[in-house]
């Protein structure tokens, strides 16, 4: 090993850090060359696994080749590969090399983008980008936000606004709203602001698994009815389960009459409005308080990048700007932001760095362009379903998710919901594809997701012929068990 590598200094010589460097690359684009010829999943070797945790604390260093070795190993040939073109599972999370190399930057120079005057450059860059989100979506001019790690975050950092704005942090009495399609992150979210289950009320969605402007407006109308103080809407503007969007256009007219605050969960699906397709699903976007957005699932970016986008930019230092002794010295006279006083992180990294390169670097034609290709995959999906067979659609193809399940011929409900149900588990044990299962209403359904854009047609013709295959053998096995 070289001599400096074991130093006090924690430090490489020059030729060590290129060695390691180039192996690193290597590696990547090793693996992005030849990822679609890879299994989706392998199989899981436990004990291995296992003896990860009986590992001592190394006292001495060992070599980086040894180490780098150790995580192929351990790490990457243990992961499902949610960047593969045939993982349809949950969200898939289809990233791209531009930022790759864009968090490698951002981790390399160290880039501390909390306060305005140890970064500008990266807080300018970050208010741009949150800017060109801003345009895309129809926002006013003095919306503000800022990139956070995911949608959780982003979704608690918005409800946080709700709460100062509308409230003064006094929620007594008060209730918010959703449909039972929401993210769990926000029932959580909501948990971690204080908020009791009780003021949560979840609302029956409709045929189409949205929330109902109807029954909303019931329900609102009967907790003021009861003294209560109803202040948020929170809508889904593409669900996990099924990609529905909620009516945004009719909520936002409700929250005008009401004077109530709504707030949209647009983790997966806010990105679409980048395409034609997206605007029309999406009408009515351009008129929420608050907006929850990854760009690490329909932007194509590497895993923590979320982003909270608010109307009015003043709303976010109102709810969470504190002003210690020791940092009064990094308050600006001008239109300087500090983005530690955007949000509840101080130490941030620079997020945001890797959507601004990608947007430079393809163009918004190119990435609008990806997005349509998710449309047009679930689509094609649906289609080939229908064609089989032997699948029923329980949700057509709508912000490229599809639902399906398998149908026996004789029609038998139960063992419908079986068959599909093991169906999960042997199409991941195949390794070939994966795509998730779910519940909707008493029906046990797959969902195929296809928003990578690197998925081909044949992806999803051999995907879905492989899963009959495997549906007609777990039939048969189910009936002669």
């Amino acid at each position: 090993m070289d001599e400096e590598i074991g130093n006090g200094h924690l430090e490489f010589s020059a030729d060590e850090m290129r060695l390691m460097g180039y192996r690193v690359i290597d590696s990547l684009i090793e693996y992005y060359q030849t990822r679609a010829d890879r299994p989706v999943a392998e199989p899981l070797d436990y004990q291995a696994l296992d003896g990860i945790l009986a590992e001592p604390l190394p006292l001495a260093g060992e070599d980086w080749r040894e180490v780098l070795e150790q995580f192929q190993r351990l790490v990457v040939d243990t992961s499902n590969r949610v960047d593969h073109p045939r993982f349809y599972a949950y969200i898939p999370l289809a990233n791209n090399f531009v930022s790759v190399m864009a968090d490698a930057l951002a981790a390399g120079y160290n880039v501390f983008n909390a306060v305005w005057l140890q970064g500008p450059g990266a807080a300018q860059i970050e208010r741009l980008t949150v800017d060109w989100l801003r345009q895309l979506f129809g926002f006013p001019a003095e919306t503000g936000g800022s990139f956070v790690s995911g949608g959780s975050v982003a979704n608690l950092t918005g409800l946080a606004v709700a709460r100062q704005i509308m409230l003064g942090g006094d929620m007594r009495d008060t209730v918010l709203y959703c449909s039972d399609q929401i993210h769990f992150a926000i029932s959580r979210g909501l948990k971690v602001l204080g908020f009791a289950r009780e003021q949560l009320r979840v609302i029956s969605s409709d045929d189409s698994y949205q929330l109902s402007p109807e029954l909303l407006r019931e329900s609102i109308a009967a907790d003021r009815a009861a003294g209560k103080r109803p202040f948020c809407i929170i809508a889904t503007a593409g669900a996990t389960n099924t990609g529905a969007v909620d009516p945004l256009d009719a909520l936002a007219d409700l929250c005008e009459q009401e004077r109530m605050w709504l707030h949209v969960d647009g983790a997966y699906g806010a990105p679409a409005m980048l395409t034609e397709r997206g605007k029309r699903r999406l009408k009515g976007l351009e008129r929420v308080d608050s907006l929850a957005l990854d760009a690490h699932k329909w932007l194509f970016q590497p895993i923590e990048c979320g982003v909270v986008l608010v109307r009015d930019r003043h709303w976010l230092s109102r709810t969470f700007k504190e002003t210690p002794e020791y940092l009064k010295d990094v308050e600006g006279a001008g239109e300087e932001i500090n983005f530690m006083y955007q949000g509840i992180q101080l130490t941030r990294q620079f997020r945001a760095l890797k959507l601004w390169m990608s947007f430079k670097v393809f163009g918004l034609d190119a990435i609008s362009s990806a997005i349509d290709a998710g449309f047009e995959n679930a689509e094609l999906a649906e289609s080939l379903l229908r064609d089989a067979g032997c699948w029923e659609i329980v949700t057509p193809a709508q912000m490229a998710i599809v639902t399906f399940r398998y149908q026996p011929a004789d029609g038998d409900e139960a063992l419908a919901n079986r068959v599909t149900h093991d169906l999960v588990g042997r199409l991941l044990e195949h390794g070939f594809a994966f795509a998730s299962g779910t519940r909707l209403r008493d029906k046990t359904v797959m969902r195929i997701c296809a928003n990578n854009p690197r998925t081909t047609p044949d992806d999803l013709r051999n995907t879905i012929a492989l899963m009959g295959r495997l549906a007609a053998d777990l039939e048969r096995q189910q009936k002669e068990t």
